[in-house]
């Protein structure tokens, strides 16, 4: 070989080196600067999302609940940084610093100094612990149960004062004592669109027969990407789920990912009631009764049908059928004097419904409506026809109603018998106080707390309130004075 192409290979080889050198120099650099100044974006990657998991509940998902502070306009992440790590017990402040490294602290100071809204003015307080939260009727304060959740959709109570939760991506946790454990036993599970794990239900003998009802979407033995609604019972052994039984299956299956309803109520005669929502076929599902899409339905304890539906004598029709005509019902809840049952639907872009049900009655979806289509266009220009059920309440704008409860204990007496509708859209819990059938107030509680996607009152008889991206569970205690 000759000494130029030697010269060549050479000059190749020690370039080669130094890039390799320069590179890591740099790399090397950056790192020590970066972790100098409290800049290193590794030590705290995910900060946005411990915000959103820890500190969201109190303060709000865009920041908007903060009081205003001298830390804002300091120009020093330190105070910020001590009242995070050492929390302020007076307010209700929780000190995170056994929950957190001092570099994940100061990365949520300077994320939370940089996001709080500019305009001080617009910034409301936080949702403290000790703070008293006055409404018209009803005072109350908060106590965060859990946080760390992503959509918790249904919540439900053992008798020992556990609480199961099912995640919407398919997983169901059993809290004790703070302390989140995975159950096992679910069958398969399509976590697709607004479709995933929903409601939970004890049985109300469930001390006597231990079954637990839950509401899933079931993937199609003949398309593992369609599916539709199904509802299982099973016992509970420890943190696993036996003695499996599918009591209901909803028809026909469905490759859209939305409009699956399904919340679980039992009545004071046991029956079961259950909405499943159209499926997204809005022109042709909820106005037949020759498929379970867009209805309410009833049914006994182990799937059999009441003698008495309505439609049970029609050979056309889904026997389990108690109403129809329904959009996406997302709250199933029962008077506790009357026994009747009222749901809260999902309209379109407005014209979202609190309806109270009476067997046979067709609800008029998609023939009436309050709302339009998502693109400003009309898709009928009626809201009353005859023959069609009106709402006891319809919201326009839409305020995404889910779930959905009447408060049932004595600790709130200033609401007892009043319905608490959460809000997804607009983030709030909705307290609709009635006389009689007749809707005569209603409160919006707990603005900015974010989408409230369950409320139930519990063995104890508190309320629980239940907020999803992110998820956690706060529990209202009352003050009585």
């Amino acid at each position: 070989m000759s000494k130029s192409k030697l010269k060549i290979i050479f000059t190749i080889v020690a370039i080669l080196v130094l890039g390799t050198m320069l590179v890591s120099w740099i790399n090397f650099s950056h790192t020590t600067l970066n972790h100098m100044f409290g800049m290193n974006k590794s030590v705290n990657p995910d900060v946005k999302e411990k915000y959103l998991n820890y500190c969201a509940g109190c303060h709000g998902e865009n920041l908007q609940r903060f009081d205003q502070r001298e830390w804002m306009t300091s120009g020093n992440d330190q105070i910020a940084f001590e009242s995070i790590k050492f929390g302020k017990e007076e307010e209700g402040m929780p000190a995170f610093k056994e929950t957190f490294s001092d570099d994940e602290i100061m990365a949520l100071a300077k994320y939370i100094r940089k996001e709080v809204p500019k305009d001080h003015k617009k910034l409301k307080p936080a949702f403290l612990a000790d703070q008293v939260i006055k409404t018209k009727k009803q005072n109350f304060t908060i106590d965060t149960i859990i946080a760390g959740l992503d959509v918790p959709w249904g919540m439900e109570f053992l008798p020992n004062g556990d609480m199961l939760i099912s995640e919407r991506s398919g997983t169901l946790y059993r809290l004790h004592e703070g302390e989140l454990t995975e159950m096992q036993g679910l069958p398969d599970i399509l976590p697709k669109g607004q479709g995933g794990l929903l409601d939970l239900r004890l049985h109300p003998e469930y001390e006597s027969n231990g079954w637990f009802y839950f509401a899933y979407s079931e993937p199609s033995n003949e398309d593992p990407k369609a599916g539709n609604t199904a509802i299982m019972r099973a016992r509970i052994e420890g943190n696993k789920l036996v003695d499996q039984e599918k009591i209901f299956d909803g028809k026909p299956d469905s490759r859209k990912s939305y409009h699956w309803g399904c919340k679980l109520q039992f009545d004071k005669d046991g029956y079961l009631w259950f909405g499943i929502g159209d499926r997204g076929r809005r022109e042709v599902n909820p106005q037949t009764l020759e498929n379970h899409n867009g209805k309410i339905h009833r049914i006994h304890d182990d799937g059999r049908i009441p003698k008495d539906n309505p439609f049970v004598e029609n050979p056309d029709a889904m026997p389990s059928i108690y109403s129809y005509g329904h959009r996406n019902p997302q709250g199933t809840t029962m008077h506790p004097e009357t026994g009747d049952i009222w749901i809260t639907e999902h309209g379109p872009r407005g014209g979202d419904e609190l309806n109270l049900i009476r067997p046979g009655v067709n609800y008029g979806w998609p023939v009436i409506s309050y709302g339009i289509n998502y693109d400003g266009t009309k898709f009928t220009d009626i809201t009353h026809k005859e023959g069609m059920a009106q709402p006891i309440i319809q919201w326009t704008p839409s305020i995404a109603p889910c779930g959905t409860t009447f408060v049932t204990s004595d600790r709130y007496p200033g609401w007892k018998n009043n319905i608490m509708v959460g809000s997804l859209r607009f983030k709030y819990l909705e307290r609709v106080e009635l006389d009689g059938n007749e809707v005569v107030d209603q409160e919006k509680l707990l603005e900015g707390i974010g989408r409230v996607r369950n409320v139930e009152v519990g063995p104890d008889g508190f309320l629980y309130v239940a907020a999803e991206k992110p998820g956690f569970i706060v529990k209202l205690l009352p003050v009585n004075e």
